[in-house]
């Protein structure tokens, strides 16, 4: 199996033409692509999910895979919602580092004490790797009912590791121990199938390289904007082929990411408005609950009914490595009007895949898939390319196509000024300290005679310590 070399966008090199990140996958050696594959269980309901062996002697856990942070952590005690947990005890080379981790995510939060042991992974490269490893002591709204994963393992890079950047992340860890290249893919095969449903889905996360049996047609590859999250840069959206004529900073605002740890497509307010409105205009469905649209209710058929004929197509347009140029990577109505359960023996009920968001576009589980994603951190760039396993009824419910001009839109569609959420926290409350101060000064000469007045010292500032400077919400 040959890794790819890179090229320009489409990808059309041919095997053997191998140079930069070209790699053979030595069935002998430290990288095996065809052994990783099917290497995930899991939905998109419930997060896909990778077996690990951790400690000494081994003790297997399952791990969700998410792009979106950074730590690496497991179940360090027991808890009601996991079935299994990491016992430090009973692994001779754990090694604690004694430093308390807390991290947040935009839904629930846990604490723990950060440490390194060895991990393998079955069906993922060969070999035993020291890791740094965060057992879970606490957490809140972490471990869901039904979830069978006790750990997750954060992909994106130390710029978001907690508690701070030096904490090396896992796939770091990997590519300096066991030399691979710098760059990991995944596929996610749940298109059309029941959400948390009672099996796995499936899918595969390929360290270390792409796996040519795990997607069909051309590579398409967006820059990476900035290394912290995987931020990309999003030109606009299409609608059953309409263009929603937004700005195109407001798909970016304040960030586009791709991130597989959440569920859903989720658009900022004013994008997932013009959306909810575009799709309602185009469906074929006269009335249709508001409630829909905001997930708090299900939209139920007859079983024998498909109703994501009703539906239209939604499109994404990603700048290409040729700024001048774009594509599109387009998904049917199988992958955002979900199948979720099935009610007494006629009626399949639905939800709607997308949700709204503050803070960011996250090209989530709905959209993911229907792809095979490259995470090409050596070129820094993303990679798309249709999925095989993104058919529903034998047929395929993604698409990408290209290339398109962009002539029709800004030259920089992403903030020019790209601070990190962390900075930005610190920054703010360094202000609202300091204008404290000030109003705190100004309110006190008002209110105490000229003659009374004394000169302050740094002992009268009060320092705003919050906790938001420390825990960013993901």
């Amino acid at each position: 199996v040959v890794l790819r070399p890179a090229g320009g966008s489409p990808q059309q090199d041919a095997p053997g033409a191998a140079d930069g990140l070209a790699l053979a996958s030595d069935p002998g050696g430290t990288l095996n692509f065809l052994a990783m594959v099917e290497n995930l269980q899991g939905d998109s309901g419930r997060g896909y999910y990778l077996e690990m062996l951790i400690g000494t002697p081994p003790q297997a856990l399952n791990i969700l895979v998410d792009t979106g942070s950074s730590n690496f952590a497991v179940a360090g005690v027991p808890d009601p919602d996991v079935t299994s947990y990491f016992d430090p005890e009973l692994s001779s080379t754990y090694r604690s580092q004694g430093v308390e981790v807390t991290v947040k995510y935009s839904q629930g939060s846990w604490t723990g004490v950060l440490g390194t042991d060895v991990i393998t992974m079955p069906k993922g490269l060969y070999g035993s790797y020291t890791i740094n490893i965060a057992t879970i002591l606490e957490s809140e709204n972490f471990f869901l009912p039904g979830v069978k994963w006790h750990g997750i393992l954060g992909l994106a890079y130390d710029a978001l590791a907690k508690p701070s950047s030096s904490v090396e992340t896992f796939f770091d860890s990997l590519v300096r121990q066991a030399k691979i290249p710098n760059i990991f893919s995944l596929q996610m095969c749940g298109a059309g199938l029941p959400v948390s449903g009672s099996g796995t889905n499936g899918g595969s996360l390929v360290l270390g390289g792409i796996e040519p049996s795990l997607y069909t047609g051309d590579i398409w590859y967006t820059p990476i904007k900035e290394e912290w999250y995987y931020q990309v840069e999003i030109l606009k959206l299409e609608v059953g082929g309409q263009n929603l004529q937004l700005d195109c900073r407001e798909y970016n605002a304040d960030k586009a990411i791709v991130d597989s740890g959440t569920t859903l497509l989720r658009l900022p307010e004013k994008v997932f408005s013009a959306v909810v409105q575009a799709i309602a205009r185009t469906s074929l469905i006269q009335e249709f609950s508001s409630e829909f649209w905001t997930g708090t209710q299900l939209a139920c058929w007859d079983r024998s009914e498909k109703p994501w004929s009703l539906f239209p197509k939604l499109s994404i347009y990603l700048r290409d490595e040729n700024s001048s140029r774009s594509f599109r990577i387009s998904i049917l109505p199988q992958l955002y009007i979900q199948p979720i359960l099935v009610i007494g023996d006629n009626l399949q009920c639905y939800r709607f895949g997308i949700s709204s968001s503050t803070n960011a576009l996250v090209i989530g589980a709905t959209v993911m898939e229907g792809f095979y994603v490259i995470f090409d951190r050596a070129q820094r760039r993303v990679g798309f390319a249709v999925s095989p396993c993104a058919e529903v009824d034998g047929a395929p419910v993604s698409e990408i196509e290209g290339p398109f001009t962009t002539a029709d839109v800004a030259s920089n569609c992403v903030s020019s000024v790209s601070f990190h959420e962390p900075v930005l926290w610190i920054a703010s409350y360094a202000l609202m300290s300091l204008c404290g101060a000030i109003l705190l000064v100004l309110i006190v000469l008002l209110l105490i005679p000229p003659r009374c007045q004394h000169r302050y010292t740094d002992n009268d500032v009060v320092n705003d310590e919050s906790s938001l400077v420390r825990h960013r919400w993901k």
